[in-house]
């Protein structure tokens, strides 16, 4: 089971607020739509400002250990 010092070391390129685009990468590449619906569905923690979203990175970790995350990444085409 992977852990936050994990990530937190996969990510370290990231800045510390990402954008969508970051985001998607960071969870190996999903689509556009996958990761408007995860925020509008407030799955991720993020701030919506000017049209755009924003990520602190401690929250995409967050995300990525949350029980949603662990059943949904099933699903997902790509996984981190």
């Amino acid at each position: 089971m992977k852990n936050r010092k994990y990530y937190e070391q996969l990510f370290n390129k990231y800045p510390d607020v990402v954008t969508l685009s970051q985001f998607r990468n960071m969870l190996g590449g999903i689509g556009d739509g996958t990761a408007r619906k995860l925020m509008r569905e407030n799955r991720v923690k993020h701030y919506y400002i000017r049209s755009t979203y924003l990520i602190p990175k401690a929250w995409v970790i967050d995300y990525v250990l949350s029980d949603h995350y662990a059943e949904y990444k099933d699903q997902l085409k790509a996984q981190v």
